[in-house]
């Protein structure tokens, strides 16, 4: 493990020591668990983008996916 040095703003340090204190954590494990969290989102929005882009490039054709369509019942038998 590194030790980093980071500029944070008085009141957002404030508000992180009010939850450190709740959470009866230290700065560092919140920080770290919050840039997980982030990274994780940063890795969601990337393959959503790649999805879409996926989706612009070859676009679904217009009964390409007819041949499951009596598989969608939603009849309650």
């Amino acid at each position: 493990m590194k030790t980093i040095q980071m500029t944070i703003d008085d009141k957002l340090l404030a508000e992180v020591d009010q939850a450190t204190q709740a959470l009866q954590t230290t700065r560092s494990a919140f920080i770290r668990s919050a840039l997980q969290l982030a990274l994780r989102q940063y890795a969601i929005q990337r393959l959503e983008r790649q999805h879409a882009e996926g989706y612009a490039r070859m676009p679904i054709q217009p009964g390409e996916f007819d041949i499951w369509e009596s598989e969608q019942s939603w009849s309650e038998s």
